[in-house]
C-alpha cells in the first residue's frame, strides 16, 4: 500500500511539474509576441504588416544567355581587367581611383564568381585571381585589431579615409559593409573547396561579436575628436540583407532581421511602397527607398517571402512611374560624374517621392538618373516588357574599353559616365543569375 502511494506520489508531481512547464511555456510565447508587437508600428500589431500582391511573379526560371547579353557581360569584366592591383590582386572601387570600401571588394569578388560561372575566363585565371584577393584580405590591418576599416589603399593594402588620405588608425567599420562581404566569402567556402581554406582564414582573424549587440547591427564612427563612437547600422531592406550572412556565422542578429519591426508604408500610385518609419533627424540616418538592397537580396539569395514582396513594391512604383510620366524609371544609389559625386536616388526619402538626396539628405533632383545597375538587376529578376526596355537602354551607356557607365541622367538626357566596381559587378552578377538562379545555393554540391 504504502509502495502503491509513493509510486502515485511520484506520478502526481511529475503530472504537475509538466503542466507549470506547459503554462511556463504558453507564457513566454506570449510575453514575447507581446513585446515583439510592442516593437512594431500599431497598425500592424497582432496581424500581418505585409499583404501579398495579386500579382507578385515567381522569381523566373534560368536560360541560356543571348548572344548580346553576353558581350554585356565581357564588357562589364573589362572593368575588373583595367582595375585590378597586381600586387595585390584588389580592385578600385571607381575607375582608376585605387581605394576600396568592404562593400566594393565584395562587388570585385561577386563579379569574379560571376564571370567564372559564365566561362568568361579560364579557371586557372579565376584560381589565381581568387588567391590574391584571400590573401590579401587575410592580411589587411584591422580597425581596433577587431574588424576591417571602412576603407583601404588597394595597392599597399593601408587603411585610409573616404578621400583616399591614409590614417594609421582607421576610420571604423560599417556592419553592412561587411555583411555585403560575408556574401562572397560564403559562396567562396561552399561553391570552391580549393579557395575554402583561404576564406576561413580571411574570417578567423575577426572579432565577429562586435557587429551586433542584441539583435542589432552595429558599426564604428570615427568623431572629428577621433572618438570611436558606437553607432546602430541598416535601414529596411540594407539591414535584413546584411544579417542574413550574419545569421549564417552564428550570430544573433534577429533584430536586424525583422522586416515588420520597423516597416512602414507610403502611398506612391496606388502602391504601398515600403519604408522605414525610423525618423532620420532623431536616428541620425537616411531612410532611403533605393532598388539595390532589393535587387541584391534577389540575385544572390533568392529573397524570402517578405522580400518578395516588399521588391515587387519598390519596382512597380518605378514601372509606374514610366508609365505615368514616359520617363524611364530605375533608380538606386550611384556614383556620379560631378559634384557631389555620390547620391541616394530614391523612390522615397525624407517623406518625398522621387528624391535623389545626399547622404546628409540635401534634396538635387536635377540629378536624377535612370541606374544601369537597378536596371539590369531588376531585368534578371522580372524580366518584363519594361526591364527589357530599361536594358536596351543601359546597354548603350558604356566605353567599350573601360565597361558600364553608372546611368543616364534624367534632365538633360546624357550619360553618367562615372564607371565603377560595384555597376559592374552587378551587371555581372545580373547577367549570372539569368543563366543559373541565384548567387548563394548552398544546397548545390561544389565545384565551378
Amino acid at each position: 500500500m504504502t509502495e502503491n502511494l509513493v509510486k502515485a506520489r511520484s506520478t502526481i508531481v511529475f503530472i504537475i511539474a509538466l503542466l507549470v512547464a506547459t503554462m511556463l511555456a504558453v507564457w513566454i510565447e506570449r510575453e514575447s509576441a507581446r513585446h515583439a508587437d510592442e516593437e512594431r508600428p500599431a497598425a500592424y500589431a497582432g496581424q500581418p504588416a505585409v499583404a501579398t500582391s495579386s500579382d507578385l511573379p515567381a522569381l523566373p526560371r534560368p536560360q541560356p544567355l543571348t548572344p548580346q547579353e553576353r558581350e554585356m557581360a565581357l564588357l562589364a569584366w573589362k572593368y575588373f581587367e583595367n582595375n585590378t592591383n597586381s600586387a595585390t590582386g584588389l580592385v578600385n572601387s571607381v575607375q582608376d581611383y585605387p581605394a576600396a570600401t568592404m562593400w566594393d571588394t565584395a562587388s570585385y569578388l561577386l563579379a569574379l564568381v560571376s564571370a567564372s560561372r559564365l566561362e568568361l575566363l579560364p579557371q586557372a585565371e579565376f584560381d589565381r585571381r581568387m588567391a590574391q584577393a584571400l590573401g590579401s584580405l587575410a592580411k589587411l590591418p584591422l580597425y581596433d585589431n577587431a574588424l576591417p576599416n571602412k576603407s583601404y589603399d588597394v595597392r599597399t593594402l593601408a587603411m585610409v579615409d573616404y578621400t583616399g588620405k591614409e590614417t594609421p588608425n582607421g576610420i571604423g567599420w560599417s556592419a553592412i559593409d561587411i555583411g555585403r562581404l560575408m556574401v562572397p566569402l560564403n559562396i567562396i567556402a561552399w561553391r570552391y573547396p580549393q579557395h575554402t581554406g583561404l576564406a576561413r582564414q580571411v574570417i578567423s582573424r575577426w572579432n565577429t561579436s562586435r557587429l551586433a549587440q542584441k539583435g542589432h547591427l552595429y558599426g564604428v564612427a570615427v568623431a572629428p575628436d577621433g572618438s570611436a563612437q558606437l553607432l546602430q547600422e541598416g535601414r529596411l531592406g540594407y539591414e535584413q540583407y546584411a544579417a542574413k550572412t550574419f545569421s549564417l556565422l552564428g550570430l544573433d542578429v534577429h533584430a536586424a532581421q525583422d522586416y515588420l519591426a520597423q516597416l512602414a508604408f507610403v502611398d506612391i500610385y496606388d502602391i504601398g511602397v515600403p519604408y522605414d518609419r525610423r525618423d532620420p533627424k532623431k536616428y541620425g540616418a537616411g531612410n532611403f527607398v533605393v532598388s539595390e538592397p532589393y535587387v541584391l537580396d534577389g540575385l544572390e539569395f533568392g529573397w524570402d517571402s517578405t522580400s518578395r514582396e516588399l521588391a515587387w513594391r519598390v519596382y512597380r512604383a518605378q514601372e509606374q512611374r514610366h508609365r505615368k510620366t514616359g520617363k524611364l524609371t530605375a533608380v538606386t544609389e550611384d556614383h556620379l560624374d560631378r559634384p557631389p559625386y555620390f547620391l541616394y536616388d530614391a523612390v522615397y526619402s525624407g517623406g518625398k517621392a522621387w528624391n535623389p538626396v545626399t547622404e546628409k539628405g540635401v534634396s538635387m533632383p536635377e540629378l536624377r538618373t535612370m541606374s544601369v545597375k537597378a536596371a539590369f538587376g531588376w531585368h534578371a529578376l522580372y524580366r518584363s516588357d519594361y526591364t527589357m526596355q530599361l536594358v536596351q537602354a543601359a546597354a548603350a551607356l558604356h566605353d567599350k574599353d573601360k565597361g558600364f557607365y553608372a546611368g543616364l541622367y534624367e534632365e538633360g538626357g546624357v550619360p553618367n559616365k562615372a564607371i565603377t566596381a560595384n555597376t559592374n559587378a552587378i551587371v555581372l552578377e545580373s547577367l549570372a543569375f539569368i543563366a543559373g538562379g541565384k548567387l548563394l545555393n548552398l544546397q548545390e554540391g561544389g565545384g565551378n
